[in-house]
């Protein structure tokens, strides 16, 4: 190799850090980094929480990437938990970089780092040997495992919603549950239960069944109250308005609320006479914004509006039509 193609390639990768470290600038400009970075914080902290105070005191396994562990260490006497753990979420994680794309991936690494060191920050502000719900009968301590699993599973519930509404995880059985969800279509809920049903039904080789049947139930709730969840995040109202003054009512969606409008030439079924309907999807804040228009712009309209589970398209694109020009 001569000495001009050494220096080539000395200016290429220069170059090539250079720009990689452009973009990890403008990344730490962006407003979007850091409102993710807070969310995903919170996020993995309910996570934590759920963990600590329901889920390691009742000592259930439920479908999840730990309980997987926890059958492999003990089918494999030679490998340690921890080190089965480790394994299994390093194959995940290059999945997640693989088959789901480096945001998800990247954004699973950090809440998967940052999981272990909240369960024991928590830990040492609020010890605990026995679950809440354990109650003393004399000296023998009786357990109640179904409150465990329900607080637990309606913690983590709200934790993974929050989660993969910014295309993150807390990994783990989420990484498997996002991959599902992608290449199928089927929705994260239905996802976390299949995943996590047949992660718990390992479990029957070390496990009573009666445990078993806990953890399979605690999984199916996951998957129920997590698409409960999803939905509620997820909702748009579809907004149908019929009036005179539609130009008015268009202009106003398409210049000050930045939205999409859908004209339908109707025919009053009592008047006969041809009029215009608008149709238009909005957020929660939107629709307020554009009854507070109509009321304070007195304009005569008939409202009715519906809920909107799932939008997908051009709405969810983030470009917003651009501003007419008057």
């Amino acid at each position: 190799m001569n000495q001009d193609s050494k220096n080539s390639n000395v200016v290429e990768g220069q170059g090539i850090i250079m720009r990689a470290l452009l973009q990890v600038v403008a990344l730490l400009k962006s407003r979007k980094f850091w409102v993710e970075l807070v969310i995903m914080t919170v996020g993995m902290f309910v996570a934590a929480l759920g963990v600590y105070f329901f889920l390691i005191p009742s000592k259930l396994i439920v479908g999840s990437i730990t309980g997987l562990s926890l059958v492999l260490a003990k089918l494999l006497p030679f490998v340690s938990v921890g080190i089965v753990i480790f394994i299994i979420n390093a194959v995940l994680l290059v999945l997640s970089f693989v088959l789901i794309g480096n945001e998800f991936g990247a954004k699973t690494v950090y809440t998967a780092l940052i999981l272990g060191p909240m369960i024991d920050f928590i830990g040492k502000i609020f010890p605990m040997s026995d679950s809440m719900f354990t109650i003393y009968v004399g000296s023998q301590a009786i357990a109640n495992p179904w409150f465990d699993l329900l607080c637990f599973v309606l913690i983590l519930s709200a934790s993974q919603s929050i989660l993969f509404s910014i295309n993150a995880s807390t990994g783990g059985l989420d990484i498997l549950a996002k991959i599902i969800n992608k290449y199928t279509g089927i929705s994260l809920g239905a996802s976390v239960t299949f995943a996590g049903g047949a992660i718990c039904c390992t479990a029957f080789a070390i496990n009573p069944p009666y445990l078993v049947l806990i953890g399979l139930i605690g999984t199916w709730l996951n998957g129920l109250i997590l698409n409960y969840f999803m939905m509620g995040l997820n909702v748009k109202n579809r907004v149908f308005i019929i009036s005179k003054d539609y130009e008015r009512i268009q202009d106003y969606v398409l210049n000050s609320l930045c939205r999409g409008v859908t004209l339908h030439e109707i025919i009053g079924g009592y008047s006969n006479q041809k009029s215009m309907q608008l149709e238009i999807v909005l957020t929660n804040e939107e629709m307020s914004s554009l009854m507070a228009f109509l009321r304070n712009e007195e304009i005569d309209s008939f409202c009715t509006c519906d809920t909107v589970s799932e939008v997908r398209g051009l709405w969810n694109k983030g470009k917003k039509p651009k501003k007419i020009q008057k």
